[in-house]
């Protein structure tokens, strides 16, 4: 079954509430949290406090993908506020920093899982993937919402999924970019099982009928 992941990025941020509700009660499985930190990524959006108070406010399992230099340095308050699943990208550390990072979120009891950007070999998951909850493709370049899907960024979905099944048949293979029903489902047909959307899901009147095309596309 695919899973839904709404990015609140495209949400009400003067009242996020009842968007959440909105796509919780539309049966979304998780709730993406882009965290931007204007040096991984040319732009900036939420945080550590925003997380809590997610938390605070729902029991959605919270899918928080940080787009972040270092982020070794943070995953723990990202987990004690609140986050289920702590994503980050593999080009923002160093090996033995992401590692640690890796352990770090593990120790916390969180699920975790890195991110490749479009031009980022998937073989250089390898040394990681037996570890991982999740690998998550991103399909425009990170940094802001609304991009178009980049169709090239396929063959690299349709190999993880090879890596995956061969050496961690529990990850998760969630996508992230310029999803709506079309891009969908070519990206079910290489191997994804998570779906990240925004615009596609916030941006319309009825939230239920845009989840219900990406999920049955």
């Amino acid at each position: 079954m695919t899973k839904l992941s709404p990015s609140i990025l495209s949400a009400n941020f003067a009242d996020l509430m009842p968007d959440i509700t909105a796509v919780q009660s539309a049966g979304a499985e998780y709730l993406h949290v882009d965290v931007m930190d204007g040096i991984f990524v040319p732009n900036i959006s939420i945080g550590i406090p925003v997380v809590a108070s997610l938390r605070k406010a729902t029991d959605m399992f919270l899918d928080v993908h940080l787009m972040i230099d270092r982020p070794h340095r943070y995953v723990k308050a990202f987990c004690d506020a609140g986050a289920d699943l702590v994503t980050f990208h593999l080009e923002a550390d160093q090996p033995q920093d992401l590692f640690d990072a890796i352990r770090g979120v593990k120790k916390c009891g969180k699920k975790v899982g890195l991110s490749l950007k479009p031009l980022t070999p998937s073989e250089t998951l390898l040394p990681y993937i037996g570890l991982l909850d999740l690998v998550l493709i991103m399909t425009v370049e990170p940094g802001f919402g609304g991009q178009s899907f980049m169709e090239d960024q396929l063959p690299k979905i349709k190999a993880v999924r090879r890596m995956i099944d061969g050496l961690n048949a529990g990850c998760e293979l969630e996508v992230d970019g310029g999803i709506d029903p079309v891009t969908a489902r070519a990206c079910k047909d290489a191997g994804a099982n998570v779906l990240v959307a925004g615009s596609a899901i916030f941006k319309k009147d009825d939230r239920k009928a845009a989840m219900d095309a990406i999920r049955n596309a």
